[in-house]
């Protein structure tokens, strides 16, 4: 199975709010995912994001591949593989 940490996209029409998800890679964008490890407001300015540094550490180091995004915000963060 590959995982993936990607972006789960919620709130409503024209505002939306990200959470950072870990999820099998053949699963919908917004569907079931495997755990929650933080969140990404892109509405502010400038963007806000909270991570979860040890449970996404975790994931990488079983072999999670995180998307584009998620790596911009992880580097952000301080975290790395």
């Amino acid at each position: 199975m590959a995982v993936k940490i990607r972006l789960r996209r919620m709130g409503y029409k024209r505002n939306p709010i990200y959470r950072i998800v870990v999820a099998d890679s053949r699963s919908p964008r917004d569907g079931r995912c495997i755990d929650e490890i933080g969140t990404y407001n892109p509405n502010t300015d400038p963007s806000e994001f909270k991570v979860d540094e040890e449970a996404a550490k975790k994931w990488l180091a079983a072999g999670a591949q995180p998307t584009e995004t998620v790596g911009k915000i992880f580097k952000l963060a301080g975290i790395e593989k």
